[in-house]
């Protein structure tokens, strides 16, 4: 399967949202407590929410964010899956909520360990972050 990249909007619902979260430069990617490796933010739109509340729910739920700027980037899909890009710069971190997240780190470039390296790499580049 290959990620597809689409003009923001392509899609006029969206089943997933995917956060490219920054702070200060560094890239804040988070670690699900049964995983090894490090993935974005993001997860399934509720019924009823936008995408847009989904991001905010998923950014806090996933990293603690409190303060932040949130862009909406562009829209991309996954197999069958349909999704929209938002950009997060993350002025203010609190506690990481208590969920299925063990952690939040910062990172200066992608790892190698990512949860979903067929589309994290393509999201990051055509967003422009790296």
């Amino acid at each position: 399967m290959k990620c597809e990249i689409y003009e923001l909007g392509h899609f006029e619902s969206c089943e997933f949202v995917v956060v490219l979260s920054r702070q200060d430069g560094a890239l804040l990617l988070s670690r699900r407590r049964d995983r090894t490796t490090w993935e974005t933010q993001g997860g399934h739109v509720e019924p009823g929410e936008t995408t847009l509340e989904a991001a905010r729910r998923e950014l806090y739920e996933e990293s603690g964010a409190l303060e932040y700027e949130l862009t909406p980037l562009f829209d991309y899909s996954f197999g069958s899956g349909r999704g929209r890009v938002y950009a997060a710069d993350v002025k203010r971190l609190g506690p990481l909520p208590p969920s299925e997240m063990a952690e939040v780190r910062r990172f200066d470039s992608l790892p190698a360990e990512l949860t979903y390296p067929q589309i994290t790499p393509v999201l990051f580049s055509r967003a422009g972050i790296c």
